[in-house]
């Protein structure tokens, strides 16, 4: 930019910089670099500024392209990116006046309104104990002595955080800062004596399977002394400390903790229990971040459990030197280390000893692959034989604007090439920089959560017991209101000596902790964005509409308790959401208003999976009326089919304007049969299906979607004297009986509310649950019979995620249900629901088609039945 045009340029700076101190806005957090000016966006801040959508949309155009020559657009040309995230050419659309450059501040002056945060200043408390299952933890609330600490970036080290002070120290204060830091020392002198002299390890010695003639040999164990001798070295400790404060400042722009949840987690710390960390797995980052953390913040850094094989000795020997628990040599995967005699064994005395110690750990766990539930009940084993006294389960939510995409995955071999290449990759990345959010949940106690029983874990039932009778003979049946079991999720080759009792628990606090790890995860800006234009506005959208369904959206989310990753002005937070999601967005020229530019999604197979997984988080956060939503669809289908020519299909997908009633049970049926092939994770254990399915239905009638059915009466209800008989006196002790004497003994009836936004909130939130419904009906419409079987589990997979991936390229969409996710969620589901039959040989498991779903009029049914909840 010229002399000449930083003139004006500045002058508009300083009056928008004065205007923003009148009206107190609040920025604060991340740079983002808007036409080489560094524009101040507030992604930590506690406010949610949800200002006038023109006027704050014109302050971002004018503060970064004020005083720049324009050049004109024809209306049909797409727009090229810029070299740093999102268009500029996109905001040059914008700024096509005929006014001086300096009439902008005038605007600025007489236009800009603050408008109240949604919700007050603060932000909702996330992270709470199940109010349930632990109850006592639930009250032992751990409030730090300030009332509102805030949120701290761990990336922004300064001179501050030293003892020092002076421009040297300005220089290397972060060498000074993590020189500082308290470590916790742990040595390993005696731990393999300890381990190998546990009642549990005497008996796997002494196994046939591992005692050799002549007497007990140590040889089977030497694979493992490394894995036994795992330690924290100090120096080295410190060492990679900085540097991995350097790779996150070069991958990251923010690190956002909650530095009330760190204050708890002191106080936690202080009490003598083990505190055990949980997080859903991501990326490979997870396993670095949350020890980065706690080290920079002086807690223990815990024994972080990998299941990762890395081949190179020299790396091996780093990692361990740093707590990190890996696989040993030979498996490739946890499931082939699980096959060794010795390796249940030798994990689950280490575990114990390790808790014993006072050490914490740090572990993955989720419900839809099994990760953590074998750990866990390793865990639970150290505390029913009262090897430790108590465990602090403490639930962690990472949430990334975009998850890095590294080289390798959790679960396949590494080496020191592929390490090495992984960080390059990071580093030489020239995506725009985007940001976490860390949320640690409240401790709770494993005691309370596991021997009160207070978490119920008893009367589930297979799914094809729940469904099945419905699916076939289209009746009703008493077993639909019971629980859905998930054997698989902890299957016995792991911990094969557990009871089924203690394995029934150990699954319960696996899908618990799941639950409660994603329900602490906060909502990024790219989540809301992904959301909208991947489930509202798929064909694309206006910029202005896009940032007024943010704020709707916000708003939504805030209302259901659920904190979201970002703070500051509105057009601030979707500028910096569509610069990380440039590289998925088409920009174009709007034919009729230049001003407004259009942003469209490009429906490309990479594209659509990006954005699945950025707004998977939004479908946890709405699953109740997800649910609701596609219950009230299938009736409405129904109803549609049932109408003949008097409601027509194009009348049903469009204005909804016909008047029906929808029964409450009816209804509520209909969302407890969705509510059981719901993948795990989505609701608690402790939590009964059809209490769920009552309450997916009431938050229905509380968004507005649904209203009461009026039901006209010639005698009042509460008109006593015209009632059959005189009034009856019935026990106290009476469980049916109810103080009130107006109960009305008729089954409530709901209808459609009439408001211009209600079918768009009732599609949009079908919209949610679609891929994965969409990806079980292209299995069940043809597959099934393509499918020969029987087949290894891995091979049955890869041919069905190959023609979840076909259907979605012949369809030239709906790309989000042929993820390797979709298709592993498809086979547990047909799985328990005895379409698939798993059979044992040669140590290997095979999938084959139940003969009863090879007829074709089971399969017709079966389709037909997830179909009705589908929305297109």
């Amino acid at each position: 930019m010229s002399s000449d045009q930083m003139c004006p340029f500045r002058f508009l700076q300083i009056t928008v910089a004065n205007v923003l101190i009148h009206l107190q806005w609040d920025y604060t957090a991340v740079s983002c670099s808007v036409s080489g000016v560094s524009c101040r966006t507030g992604l930590a801040e506690d406010r949610y500024d949800t200002a006038g959508l023109e006027t704050t949309f014109s302050l971002i155009i004018s503060f970064s392209l004020l005083g720049e020559s324009l050049t004109s657009v024809e209306p049909t040309t797409m727009l090229q990116d810029g070299g740093d995230g999102f268009s500029e050419a996109a905001f040059h659309l914008a700024t096509q006046h005929k006014r001086p450059a300096l009439s902008w501040a005038l605007r600025i002056k007489q236009k800009l309104k603050t408008v109240t945060p949604y919700l007050g200043k603060y932000r909702p408390a996330v992270g709470q104990c199940c109010h349930q299952c632990t109850p006592e933890s639930l009250g032992k609330k751990l409030r730090p002595t300030t009332p509102s600490l805030g949120f701290q970036n761990l990336l922004c080290v300064n001179e501050t955080h030293t003892r020092y002070r002076g421009w040297l120290v300005r220089r290397v204060c972060c060498l000074l800062f993590v020189r500082g830091c308290k470590v916790y020392p742990s040595t390993a002198t005696d731990r393999a004596e300890r381990v190998c002299q546990s009642n549990r390890m005497q008996k796997a010695l002494f196994s046939p399977e591992t005692a050799p003639v002549g007497g007990v040999s140590w040889d089977p164990l030497t694979p493992y002394f490394p894995i036994i001798n795992t330690c924290i070295s100090l120096p080295l400790l410190r060492l990679v400390g900085w540097v991995m404060l350097k790779v996150f400042g070069s991958v990251f722009c923010s690190i956002q903790v909650n530095l009330n949840h760190m204050a708890s987690l002191h106080r936690a710390s202080q009490q003598g229990s083990s505190l055990v960390y949980l997080f859903v797995p991501q990326s490979i980052l997870d396993y670095a971040i949350i020890p980065v953390v706690l080290f920079c913040h002086n807690l223990r850094v815990p024994y972080t459990l990998c299941p990762r094989q890395i081949h190179n000795t020299w790396l091996r020997w780093v990692l361990q030197k740093l707590a990190v628990i890996l696989l040993p040599v030979g498996p490739i995967t946890e499931q082939e280390a699980e096959t060794d005699c010795l390796y249940s064994p030798v994990m689950t005395s280490l575990v114990g000893e390790l808790l014993c110690e006072g050490q914490a750990l740090s572990m993955c766990v989720s419900g839809e692959s099994g990760h953590g539930g074998q750990w866990l009940a390793r865990i639970r084993q150290a505390v029913r034989v009262e090897a430790v006294a108590d465990v602090q389960l403490v639930p962690v939510g990472i949430s990334y604007d975009c998850v890095p995409h590294v080289g390798t995955q959790v679960g396949t071999q590494a080496g020191l090439l592929s390490a090495l290449r992984c960080v390059l990759s990071l580093l030489c990345s020239r995506r725009p920089r985007g940001c976490v959010r860390i949320h640690f949940a409240q401790p709770f106690s494993l005691k309370e959560m596991c021997n009160t029983g207070r978490c119920r874990v008893d009367g589930s039932r297979p799914l094809l017991e729940l469904l099945l009778p419905t699916i076939l003979h289209n009746k009703r049946s008493d077993s639909i209101f019971g629980q859905r079991s998930m054997t698989w999720v902890l299957p016995k080759c792991y911990v094969s000596e557990l009871s089924q009792s203690e394995r029934d628990i150990s699954v319960a606090l696996t899908l618990h902790l799941s639950y409660s790890t994603r329900g602490s995860m906060a909502v990024m800006s790219t989540s809301l964005v992904s959301c909208l234009l991947l489930h509202k506005h798929r064909k694309g959208v206006c910029l202005s509409v896009l940032c007024r369904d943010v704020a709707w959206l916000l708003e939504e989310v805030l209302f259901r308790n659920r904190d979201v990753g970002f703070g500051g002005s509105l057009v601030e937070v979707v500028y910096h959401s569509l610069s990380l999601l440039t590289p998925h967005l088409t920009i174009a020229a709007h034919p009729n208003n230049r001003s407004d530019p259009l942003i469209c999604p490009r429906h490309t197979l990479y594209v659509t999976l990006s954005l699945s997984s950025h707004a998977q988080i939004l479908t946890h956060t709405f699953i109740q009326e997800a649910v609701g939503a596609c219950a009230v669809s299938a009736m409405l289908r129904g109803v549609a089919a049932c109408g003949g020519d008097e409601v027509k299909s194009e009348q049903f997908r469009g204005e909804l304007e016909f008047d029906v009633a929808l029964c409450q049970d009816e209804l509520t049926e209909k969302a407890l049969q969705l509510t059981h092939l719901l993948p795990p994770g989505y609701i608690p254990p402790c939590q009964s299906s059809h209490g769920f399915a009552l309450d997916a239905v009431d938050t229905l009638v509380r968004c507005g979607i649904l209203v009461m059915e009026e039901v006209p009466r010639d005698t009042p209800i509460c008109d006593f004297w015209k009632q059959q008989g005189s009034l009856s006196w019935s026990a106290t002790d009476d469980p049916n009986h109810s103080d009130s004497d107006c109960e009305e003994g008729d089954a409530r009836c709901f209808k459609l509310s009439q408001p211009s936004q209600c079918p768009e909130m009732l599609f949009f939130l079908c919209s949610l649950m679609a891929g994965y419904l969409r990806a079980l009906c292209w299995v069940t419409d043809e597959l099934l019979d393509d499918l020969q079987t029987p087949l290894p589990e891995a091979v049955c997979l890869g041919q069905i995620h190959a023609h979840l991936c076909d259907r979605a390229q012949r369809e030239g969409g709906h790309y989000e249900s042929c993820s390797e996710e979709m298709a592993c969620m498809t086979v547990r589901t047909l799985t328990d629901l005895g379409v698939l039959v798993e059979e044992q040989k040669s140590g290997c498991v095979f999938l084959g088609v139940s003969q009863l779903f090879q007829q074709a009029d089971s399969k017709q049914k079966l389709h037909s039945f997830v179909s009705q909840f589908l929305y297109d």
